[in-house]
């Protein structure tokens, strides 16, 4: 798959999933907070499968020479 998270987008969803995992764990916020798990991923691997069927890409285009 061709990566298509870039910069802010990755560092947001990171912290994100980052912010929920660690509200699930703590017991502050239900199970539904372990869905933190898919942009921690998603960031982490920069490919976001929903971004793909809906044709996003926050990744900067390569320049060529």
């Amino acid at each position: 798959m061709k990566t298509n998270v870039g910069g802010i987008d990755k560092v947001l969803r990171i912290i994100i999933g980052l912010v929920l995992i660690g509200l699930a764990a703590s017991g502050v916020v239900g199970a539904w907070g372990w869905i933190g798990i898919v942009p921690l991923l998603t960031g982490v691997f920069g490919i976001c499968p929903a971004y793909s069927l809906l044709g996003l890409n926050t990744c900067p285009l390569k320049k060529t020479s």
